[in-house]
């Protein structure tokens, strides 16, 4: 087969091929302040975890200083994010959740 038949090939299998979009983390921080039993509702109504997997992870960010709620792409762990610092604020609580790539 000639090149240009290779590159014909080549450049049909590029269009045809789908570019999956980048995943966040998303990571709860520890503060001296949000109760425990605060961070296990966050987890388990915003990120839609059980409550054994909501302590597992309450439990990681209180030891270590930070965890992750869940992994998605960028929209939904934003939006995640504004979700839990807008609960957290309305019932009077600093915790803090942000976003870093997969």
């Amino acid at each position: 087969m000639s090149s240009a038949g290779t590159e014909q090939e080549k450049q049909v299998k590029d269009e045809n091929t789908i570019e999956l979009p980048r995943l966040y983390r998303v990571l709860l921080h520890n503060d001296h302040y949000t109760t425990m039993e605060f961070v296990v509702y966050i987890l388990r109504n915003i990120f839609n975890k059980s409550h054994d997997e909501a302590v597992r992870i309450m439990l990681k960010v209180h030891r270590e200083g930070i965890g992750v709620a869940g992994i998605y792409i960028r929209s939904v762990a934003e939006a995640k994010v504004e979700a839990v610092h807008q609960i957290a604020r309305e019932n009077g609580f600093p915790l803090k959740c942000s976003i870093s790539p997969e």
